[in-house]
């Protein structure tokens, strides 16, 4: 349909900041915010929160969770919080719609990949987080302030957590908590390469297999000992059996660490693996599965070699439901009456996006701009796109304004 004088105005209004939110993002992209980086994180999200502040928010951080000591990179440390950003007037009917975005990277913060450098196309630039998911934080934050400088008023907060790309684990309480405080949720993963949005995805989980055996000289003790490193390996093929693609349900491993000389028989070893799965039912199945290959709770205590197995399947998938198609028809609309194209599409990959719409709200996910090369070095984004996205962002958010909230009261 045709676009209201309002819409217009919003677009005409991104336009004239497409240099400012190229400056935006170049700024973003060159604060090394991967590795849990304290300093970037603490400064990017300083700086978000003011400028959301500056627009009548009130802005507050929630202290981090540990995570379980057996994960990956699970060393302690730096717990960052999870910085939230609320503008909701009391007693409206408008819905309450939740924007989010992580900080981190998974890039090295002291690594070569530190700049944003835009190719001689001069459609397109590379950098570290450029679209996973800076670009998208940076539009997110231009929409408010345009809707704002415009006079529109939507109930709206903005969450910032800073532990996407490891798990969530120390801002999962936070973002469940904020879920439940609001009708529905707009997340900032970018576009599929095509431009398509995500209407779903696959679960996503955790696993670390430890096995325990006896130590002994190879040459003087050889048949006295009991290799972990065998048993991990009889345990690594079992789980190579469990995969199945066609069904969704997929099992990998690595990294594998066992042994630390030659000639001792190995009395410890332990690999790291994750799952994915296409529904809860999925989800139980693997479950069922990765544990029934540790050693019996009621086994002898001396029983070796002894498996343990440890895991955490912590993002439930997100399948697409009645609330996830309003949004993304809604969605779509904006995109088509703007002049562009928007497929829908699923993926194996996950995000918070998965946690939210597991708490009750339905949510969209990929509202970021378009780029590829995640999690690479060649990580590259679409320069149009910060001015495209950004338009389809705040006129999305007119349009969900004006929904009756009592449609999204089931939740999902």
């Amino acid at each position: 349909m045709p676009l209201t004088q309002l819409e217009r105005e919003i677009s005409a209004a991104v336009q004239a900041r497409s240099d400012a939110l190229f400056a935006d993002l170049k700024h973003h992209v060159e604060m090394p915010t991967g590795g849990n980086n304290a300093a970037a994180l603490d400064a990017s999200r300083a700086l978000l929160l003011d400028r959301l502040a500056r627009l009548g928010a009130s802005t507050t951080l929630v202290p981090g969770d540990p995570k379980p000591d057996w994960l990956l990179g699970a060393s302690g440390g730096y717990l960052p919080p999870t910085g939230i950003a609320s503008r909701i007037t009391a007693g409206s009917s408008q819905p309450r719609i939740l924007i989010a975005g992580h900080l981190d990277t998974v890039h090295d913060p002291a690594g070569p990949f530190q700049k944003l450098t835009v190719n001689a196309d001069r459609k397109t630039a590379i950098g570290p987080g450029c679209v996973d998911m800076k670009g998208g934080i940076v539009i997110a934050v231009a929409a408010i302030e345009v809707l704002h400088e415009l006079g529109f008023q939507a109930n709206w907060s903005f969450l910032l957590n800073s532990d996407e790309e490891t798990g969530s684990y120390y801002s999962e309480r936070a973002i469940r908590d904020a879920a439940r405080q609001h009708d529905l949720a707009l997340a900032l993963e970018p576009a599929l390469p095509d431009g398509s949005l995500v209407v779903e995805r696959a679960g996503s989980g955790q696993f670390k297999v430890e096995t325990y055996g006896k130590s002994a000289h190879v040459g003087r003790d050889f048949t006295s000992g009991v290799s972990a490193v065998t048993a991990l390996a009889r345990t690594l093929v079992a789980l190579s059996e469990l995969p199945e693609p066609s069904r969704g349900m997929i099992v990998n491993v690595g990294p594998i660490k066992g042994g630390e000389v030659t000639n001792a028989v190995p009395d410890f070893a332990q690999a790291w693996g994750n799952v994915r799965f296409p529904n809860p039912e999925g989800c139980d199945e693997l479950a069922r599965k990765v544990d029934a290959l540790a050693t019996p709770d009621n086994a002898p205590q001396d029983t070796l070699p002894r498996i343990v197995i440890k895991r955490s399947f912590n993002r439930p998938a997100k399948p697409l439901t009645p609330g996830v198609q309003f949004l993304a028809d809604s969605a779509r609309g904006v995109a088509e009456d703007l002049g562009q194209k928007m497929p829908f599409g699923k993926t194996a990959g996950v995000c918070d996006g998965n946690i939210l719409q597991d708490e009750g709200i339905p949510c969209i996910d990929t509202l970021g701009v378009r780029g590829g090369g995640l999690h690479t070095p060649d990580e590259w984004i679409d320069l149009p796109s910060l001015v495209e996205r950004c338009s389809l962002l705040a006129i999305l958010i007119t349009r969900l304004s004006s929904s009756d909230r009592a449609r999204f009261g089931t939740g999902v």
